[in-house]
């Protein structure tokens, strides 16, 4: 495959940077810092751990804030392809035309009005379980938060060098102290004991099918919850709102599709990796499913996993349908009835 065209890069990294214009300021000053690393390490081309001049990146730092200052609240640019210019926002057509020349293009919305965008090169597209599968491999245009796989339209998007990046990403932040629990178990899983951060490189590999599973599970949620969740999503603008409703969401996906499959293929990598990222909100509404990965790693045969999820997903829909019926009674003025529906205890599957 050759490389896109330098004007098609420049239009989706123009839009990446304008959209991070608009939100890297929404982050808290830790996540902030972590990913502008991961992204500087990208766009400079630098390997995962490779060691980065402080000098450098502060340089860097600068000059991208201040590009953003330059960008603030510019229209997101029409992608030029080879018969016309297309929105932005159109990615069945850009991806209609530029799947032919080996290429992937995604774009949408990570939160209300939080837009993200990538080119990448393409490595497969094939159906799975009703929805269409599409790899992408090296990326050419990319933001600062880079989304490992996304469910958009019937078509997960699933990127191996941003799951890549993350992974050791998270691999180098837990060697400043190393502790146990469920990521060491994770990279044991992986034959981290054997082998070191060969592990790493195989979870990349292996656990590209757990975050497909979230999106099938996503997938199955869209189909239940209908037309009215987006739109109810798009209502709302208090931040912490936001991320309880896409967390009661994600758990409604992962009790449906992700962690009874793990756990009918006694996929003990699978499961040791779910847990490694179940933190924040989803692990605060969601202690039962804790006490059950401990009894897992006790050695009860994923018994207690079972029954947890038995009831989890009726659960989970549940308070999505209550979450749905608040927006249907109140509509854009339902964002503090929503809040404190999904703040309340029985909210939570304890």
């Amino acid at each position: 495959m050759n490389a896109p065209d330098r004007a098609l890069i420049e239009a989706v990294q123009t839009n990446c940077h304008i959209a991070d214009a608009a939100h890297a300021a929404d982050m808290t000053l830790c996540i902030y810092l972590l990913q502008m690393r991961e992204f500087y390490r990208w766009e400079l081309g630098l390997a995962p751990l490779q060691p980065m001049a402080r000098e450098a990146v502060g340089a860097w730092l600068s000059a991208r804030e201040a590009l953003w200052d330059g960008l603030e609240g510019q229209a997101f640019r029409a992608l030029p392809l080879a018969d016309g210019a297309v929105d932005p926002f159109d990615v069945q057509a850009a991806n209609a035309a530029l799947a032919p020349l080996g290429l992937v293009y995604g774009a949408g919305y990570t939160a209300p009005g939080r837009a993200s965008f990538f080119l990448g090169a393409l490595e497969s597209a094939q159906p799975r379980d009703g929805v269409l599968l599409r790899v992408s491999g090296r990326e050419y245009a990319r933001g600062l938060s880079s989304p490992p796989a996304a469910l958009q339209d019937q078509t997960i998007y699933l990127r191996r060098e941003a799951l890549q990046r993350w992974l050791w990403e998270k691999y180098e932040a837990w060697t400043l102290r190393r502790p146990d629990g469920a990521y060491k178990r994770a990279l044991d899983a992986h034959g981290y004991a054997q082998e070191g951060e060969q592990a790493v490189t195989r979870m990349v590999q292996q656990q590209a099918e757990t975050l497909v599973l979230h999106e099938l599970g996503e997938a199955q949620a869209g189909a239940l919850l209908g037309p009215d969740w987006p739109a109810m999503r798009q209502a709302l603008n208090d931040r912490r709102t936001e991320l309880h409703v896409r967390a009661v969401r994600d758990l409604l996906a992962d009790s449906l599709v992700t962690l009874p499959t793990l756990l009918q293929r006694q996929d003990a990598a699978g499961l040791h990796f779910w847990f490694a990222n179940f933190e924040g909100l989803r692990a605060e509404l969601a202690p039962r499913l804790l006490h059950a990965y401990e009894a897992y790693c006790a050695g009860d045969d994923g018994q207690a996993l079972g029954r947890a999820l038995a009831g989890g997903a009726a659960h989970w829909q549940s308070v999505c349908q209550q979450v749905l019926a608040l927006y249907r009674a109140h509509g854009a003025a339902a964002q503090p009835h929503i809040r404190t529906l999904l703040e309340a205890s029985a909210s939570r599957l304890a």
